[in-house]
């Protein structure tokens, strides 16, 4: 039998009518289970959208709030080394006493107001910057912003009022940059706020 004699294969039916290898389903007609399953993933896509638009949220809080930090801390270093400057004006002013000032002829009281001026317009450039001078004379002592160096026997403030002050402390936002070095007294009748706890206690 040669490839002549072969009669090609008719593959179509003798009716004409398409060959349909499974039944059409219509689209009013789903699979079982399937609105069922539309609706978890719809959830879960709803979910994952809510995360990540809570965790963009945070990161641009965390963002801003890592900038102003940059912003007002950035220059933590310089203002701790411009501090030195700041305390060697003070300590000339110290230096001389106030008998000396006051005989003083004009060259040397044109100097001390320089002295006065600069040290003046560098606290003021600090303080444009963030940076404030503590002046805790007076005040209660705060562990946070000072620094005990002794006690000061004296009856006639308070005890743990700070009386003297050996050298100033600096703020820089809410942050210490150099705690204030100060005397305490000791002695004294007790603190004003302590008081004001037992009151409101009784």
């Amino acid at each position: 039998m040669t490839d002549r004699d072969r009669q090609p294969d008719d593959t179509t039916p003798p009716t004409g009518e398409p060959v349909v290898s499974k039944p059409y389903i219509m689209p009013d007609d789903p699979e079982p289970g399937a609105v069922e399953t539309l609706q978890k993933e719809a959830a879960e896509a709803r979910d994952r959208m809510l995360r990540t638009l809570a965790e963009m949220e945070n990161l641009r809080k965390r963002t801003t709030r890592e900038v102003a930090d940059a912003r007002l801390y950035g220059i933590t270093g310089f203002a701790r080394d411009v501090l030195d400057i700041a305390d060697n004006l003070q300590r000339a002013l110290d230096a001389v006493p106030a008998e000396a000032r006051a005989a003083a002829d004009p060259g040397l009281v044109a100097l001390i107001e320089g002295v006065e001026l600069t040290e003046r317009s560098l606290l003021n450039a600090l303080e444009k910057h963030g940076v404030k001078k503590l002046d805790p004379q007076g005040q209660k002592f705060d562990p946070n912003f000072h620094q005990a160096m002794y006690e000061v026997p004296d009856a006639s403030v308070p005890t743990g009022t700070v009386v003297q002050v050996m050298q100033a402390g600096y703020t820089i936002g809410e942050r210490v940059l150099r705690p204030a070095l100060v005397g305490v007294a000791k002695g004294g009748a007790k603190a004003a706020p302590a008081a004001a706890n037992s009151n409101e206690a009784n």
